[in-house]
């Protein structure tokens, strides 16, 4: 084993081809201690049996962005290295069976246009011109993008890893991890063993895990968590084919079939709907380049139809029957950035069966986030931090992992929940819910009401891209908010509790609101990074004089307070996770005020409890806390109770409620009702790229205080202008639904996209938000141009405010 270096800046853990590309981008950007361990041979574990498939368009702009940057990587890397990538653009297609799904493909295509990749729409007799070889017996239509592509996954990763050694990096094979030594909350080395029995540690700045279906392993070694599970992979490739020439990349998602001309032959590879974990217990030790047994009956399904979609293949004989694991993490994103429980581990691993198409971009990406030390743009997608603890559970990740791999070509619907590990996170109101005709969705874990079915009618999604079986159910909920009073579950957003002397400080050096504020005051307000993006959207409650409560939203409650942490200094200052102490029922509409006299004698006037102020109570015979905020635009209340509590709490007030004729709501109200309000979301209207003055939040930003951590890009912003404005828009139409992602017309020509949709019951028609370039232009300029939203290829005019549609003035929630 040659000399090992004793001491470096990075090792990175896995030579696969994202831990050649971490490399390969590290030293780009002038790194030059850079160690990478391979326990094997690189490419030895998942990487040499890929598919090579190279597709530019996923489910966000920016993960889009990485995607196509890995393409133009992958066409330059041969002249770099002097190694063949393999890589060719020859197109992809793919086609519908149903006209669903050719909706899903028509919305996707509209997609692509405003995320700038090169796509058409083609018909059933179209799909048969490109790809001559398919029988189109009930095709309905597909999509073609001229500039997917493939190429060879192991000559990529190994021009990446000699990419990287051109430029200094230390690539060792056959020298596996053998331990990861830790001080408090940062690794300090690596113990290294090698095949020839030869040993050594390395003392290191930082690790990076990108041990693939290792990871998880990994992870546990450095102190950190990595959801990811292993699971069968199956595909075939055929005998050569007479005259078969090169063909486009062919997707049939309805069959869970893709197919790639490769050399003369076909490979047919599958996304069955119920997968195989694989190794739940731990991966043998001498894993490499290997094959799992053959499973011809869990495969025939898909070759039979495959059969009937290509008929050449019943003539061709199969050459290889292959089975070889893949990573696969909870919510089929991949896992990339700082892990949440260490200040010096870094992670990308988890890449789902598209870590060829991915590693281009994610190593640049986290190398540029390493090199900086904060984000070079939004990257919540795949945030490691969006994962929760209990997600490393072993039993957890195989119930999911048989789901999540058939996910992939599912067909994509809104609203869609996973159907598996389900029930682990339950709020204090569950089962009382349920009760009543709750239908749960789960968000990180939490079961949450999302919609209640009427009596009769079944409990449960029926999906659709059109109007859903619950279309009607959310506007009775929503009518109820708007013209009586609703109650709904917040008990899953995260509760952080900040406690100590310093707490005051603390806040207003991290927030751009100011938290001096007397005991009881509530204070809506963002966190910032140092480019004024939008790190936490939250509401903050003073409690007492050294105690506040942060509020954040149910899937950022870790990465929220992970950031906190970070920027804690020198400040005295406890942060508590407290989300399970309290449960939260909200009571919002006109007659929210009404209810809760009913239930207490504590005094809800303005006089006494304003819009934006706590107060304890007694309600029943229990005690609780009241907060006089709104996230649907009503008069109304969040009301805290403690856990043991909450039951009964429920109980008087839904009983009390009847007698009014309040009404149970789900979380798909609130995105409704938020919508009309034009309140955003975070992790879709605002996110870490976008400016708060840009995000039209300005309101909630006092640069009266001294400093906090964004003030003088908030400044400089104020000074500059603005290059662009977060947008609503209110179709003409009332057909059409809105979701996400749709393209912005102004004028006749795409600007940019929707960042968020829903439809507005109370206008009957959909509304959306996003952002309009409006770089040297007033307000007026920006509203005087006319508006479209591009629907799955149809175009339907817009109605554009900078104010909220619903109560511009906000005088409803303040009666």
């Amino acid at each position: 084993m040659p000399d090992l270096p004793k001491n470096a800046r990075v090792v990175i853990i896995g030579g696969g081809v994202i831990g050649c590309s971490v490399a390969y981008h590290l030293t780009k950007l002038g790194w030059r201690d850079v160690v990478l361990l391979e326990r094997k041979q690189l490419t030895s574990g998942t990487t040499w049996h890929a598919a090579g498939l190279i597709a530019q368009l996923r489910a966000s702009a920016n993960m889009t962005k990485l995607a196509k940057y890995s393409q133009e990587l992958y066409g330059n890397l041969e002249a770099e290295t002097g190694v063949a990538t393999g890589f060719k653009r020859v197109g992809s297609i793919t086609a519908a069976l149903t006209d669903e799904r050719l909706e899903e493909l028509h919305r996707q295509a509209a997609m692509a246009r405003a995320f700038g990749v090169e796509v058409e729409q083609i018909s059933p007799a179209e799909v048969k011109a490109k790809y001559q070889h398919l029988n189109i017996d009930g095709v309905t239509g597909g999509v073609y993008l001229p500039l997917d592509g493939q190429g060879d996954p192991a000559n990529i990763a190994l021009a990446l890893a000699k990419g990287a050694r051109q430029r200094g990096a230390h690539i060792q094979e056959r020298a596996a991890v053998t331990n990861i030594t830790r001080a408090g909350r940062r690794v300090t080395g690596v113990d290294w063993q090698g095949e020839d029995g030869s040993s050594g540690h390395i003392a290191c700045d930082m690790i990076v895990n990108c041990a693939g279906m290792w990871g998880h392993q990994v992870g546990r070694m450095a102190g950190v968590n990595v959801p990811l599970q292993a699971c069968e992979h199956f595909y075939i490739v055929s005998e050569p084919i007479a005259g078969l020439t090169q063909m486009p990349v062919l997707r049939v998602p309805d069959e869970c079939a893709y197919y790639k001309e490769d050399a003369g032959k076909i490979l047919l590879g599958a996304f069955e709907p119920v997968s195989k974990p694989w190794a739940v217990n731990g991966i043998p030790h001498d894993f490499e380049f290997d094959q799992l047994p053959e499973d011809f009956d869990h495969f025939e399904p898909i070759l039979e139809a495959a059969v009937n979609r290509m008929p050449m293949l019943a003539d061709a004989g199969i050459h290889t029957f292959f089975n070889g694991p893949e990573s696969f993490t909870p919510d089929d994103a991949y896992h990339l950035g700082l892990a949440p429980e260490m200040d010096n581990v870094w992670v990308a691993a988890g890449f789902n069966s598209i870590g060829i198409q991915s590693a281009g971009g994610a190593g640049m990406a986290l190398a540029q986030w390493m090199e900086a030390g904060e984000k070079p743009f939004d990257l919540g997608d795949v945030d490691i931090a969006r994962m929760q603890p209990f997600q490393g559970n072993k039993t957890y990740l195989a119930a999911r992992a048989t789901e999540t791999l058939g996910l992939l070509y599912a067909d994509h619907f809104p609203y869609r929940q996973k159907a598996t590990a389900r029930g682990i996170r339950r709020t204090p109101f569950h089962h009382h819910l349920l009760e009543q005709g709750a239908v749960m969705g789960e968000l990180a874990g939490w079961e949450r009401a999302n919609w209640f079915a009427n009596p009769g009618q079944t409990p449960e999604y029926a999906y659709s891209w059109k109007r859903q079986s619950f279309f009607d159910n959310i506007a009775a909920e929503h009518r109820a908010v708007r013209e009586n009073v609703g109650m709904y579950d917040m008990s899953s957003f995260g509760k952080i509790r900040v406690e100590g002397p310093d707490a005051c400080a603390f806040l207003n050096h991290i927030g751009g609101g100011q938290y001096d504020v007397p005991v009881g005051r509530i204070v809506y307000t963002q966190f910032l990074n140092p480019r004024g993006g939008i790190e936490a959207d939250v509401t903050v409650t003073r409690l007492t004089e050294t105690a506040y409560l942060v509020v954040t939203p149910a899937a950022t409650r870790l990465a929220d307070q992970t950031w906190m942490m970070r920027n804690l200094g020198d400040h005295n200052v406890v942060l508590t996770d407290v989300t399970a102490a309290e449960a939260v029922l909200a009571v919002m509409g006109p007659n929210a005020r009404t209810l809760l006299q009913m239930v207490s004698p504590a005094d809800f006037s303005n006089d006494t409890n304003p819009f934006g102020t706590a107060q304890e109570i007694e309600i029943g015979m229990a005690l609780a806390r009241v907060h006089r905020v709104t996230y649907v635009g009503e008069l109304g209340w969040e009301v805290y109770i403690s856990a043991d509590m909450a039951g009964y709490v429920f109980e008087v007030l839904h009983a009390a409620g009847q007698q009014i004729g309040a009404r149970l709501c789900g979380m798909h109200m609130m995105d409704t009702c938020r919508m009309e309000k034009g309140f955003r979301h975070f992790g879709h209207d605002i996110t870490s790229e976008d400016h708060v003055l840009e995000a039209g939040l300005g309101f909630a930003v006092k640069l009266d205080k001294p400093a906090f951590v964004g003030r003088d890009a908030v400044l400089r912003k104020k000074d500059a202008g603005l290059q662009r404005r977060l947008v609503q828009f209110r179709l003409t139409d009332p057909e059409p639904l809105l979701y996400h992602n749709e393209p912005v017309l102004r004028d006749g020509r795409i600007v940019g996209h929707l960042s968020s949709g829903a439809y507005g019951h109370h206008f009957g028609a959909a509304m959306g938000m996003g952002y309009v370039p409006c770089a040297g232009q007033s307000v007026d300029e920006v509203l005087a141009s006319s508006y479209e939203i591009d629907v799955a290829g149809h175009r339907y005019a817009a109605e554009a405010s900078l104010k909220p549609f619903y109560d511009p003035t906000g005088a409803r929630a303040k009666v």
